[in-house]
């Protein structure tokens, strides 16, 4: 019950400022973001990859508010995109981002999210590498496809991820299993109306499935975003029953979360990546964090009450 109160603190500026406030929040946190500069999240790329972990990267900020703002993140970007290249981390580096970050929801937004977007993969291109743009609530799915066709039209390793708790996601699971597409598959993070979600776990779940066998079954490199360790054992049969080589898809997990897990997926043979945030906007991406599992919002309990 407590996931759909989170959900909608995360969008909340007085609870924002509050959280943001408390001195225990900080050190809780580190656990789920890699720190707040670009330096920060290097140092996390150079440990993660030493012991065989690929990543992908995001800077954190979403929904805002001004085009200076988006531009604010496209330079991010296209600064994470020059370290990486100048230490020659794109080969098992790659970046996030959400389109919201570069003024999607704007006035004119479409264009102007694809503009910014856009100089963002030239760079990761340049850098040796690539970026999966992140699904956001469902009202921005349909610019989000689209932003993605034109992008592959010149790069076509930029990514998707589709959310399996919308009850349009196995169509558009169809549509992007083609040849060379890459795409990401989460059960989804955002407060939706059961207008266009499944709001049971169960139906979550099955839905997850679903996505998982068009995904395995297709042309496509699928990356399964889960720590459930359900859908992480179906996605090993799914991959053994249709032949795919073990460089032919990957699992992905969150910084932070379930690392042994991740390592002992590499320890298998499997392409492993790390989803690392970092910077100062961190408040939504930890709040829908800490609404995700249980065990996520335990942890920060304990240690309010450690700290109280």
């Amino acid at each position: 019950m407590l996931g759909p109160v989170l959900l909608a603190a995360a969008r909340s500026d007085g609870i924002r400022r509050a959280v943001s406030a408390a001195p225990v929040t900080r050190p809780v946190v580190d656990r789920f973001v890699a720190g707040e500069t670009l330096d920060d999240s290097l140092a996390a790329v150079r440990s993660l990859n030493a012991r065989g972990l690929e990543v992908t990267l995001d800077h954190l900020g979403e929904d805002i508010t001004d085009a200076s703002e988006a531009l604010r993140t496209r330079d991010a970007y296209l600064a994470l995109a020059e370290a990486l290249e100048a230490e020659d981390l794109g080969v098992r580096a790659e970046m996030s981002v959400k389109l919201s970050a570069f003024g999607q929801a704007l006035p004119g937004g479409h264009d102007l999210a694809l503009a910014n977007v856009t100089s963002v993969v030239e760079a990761a291109a340049q850098a040796g590498t690539t970026v999966t743009l992140d699904m956001e609530d469902h009202t921005t799915v349909d610019s989000t496809l689209a932003i993605l066709a034109e992008l592959r039209e010149r790069f076509p390793r930029t990514g998707a991820v589709v959310q399996s708790y919308l009850f349009r996601t196995e169509d558009d699971c169809h549509a992007l299993a083609g040849e060379g597409s890459r795409v990401r598959l989460v059960k989804g993070a955002y407060k939706e109306p059961a207008t266009v979600a499944f709001q049971d776990k169960h139906e979550v779940d099955k839905a997850y499935v679903r996505c998982l066998k068009i995904l395995m079954a297709g042309k496509g490199y699928p990356m399964v975003g889960s720590h459930d360790p359900r859908m992480v054992a179906i996605a090993q049969d799914l991959a053994h029953r249709g032949g795919r080589k073990p460089d032919e898809y990957e699992f992905q997990m969150l910084f932070g979360i379930r690392e042994a897990e991740q390592e002992r997926l590499v320890s298998q043979g499997h392409r492993m990546r790390v989803y690392i945030p970092y910077g100062t906007d961190w408040y939504g991406y930890f709040m829908r964090r800490l609404a995700e599992r249980p065990a996520n919002l335990a942890f920060f309990l304990r240690s309010l009450a450690t700290r109280g």
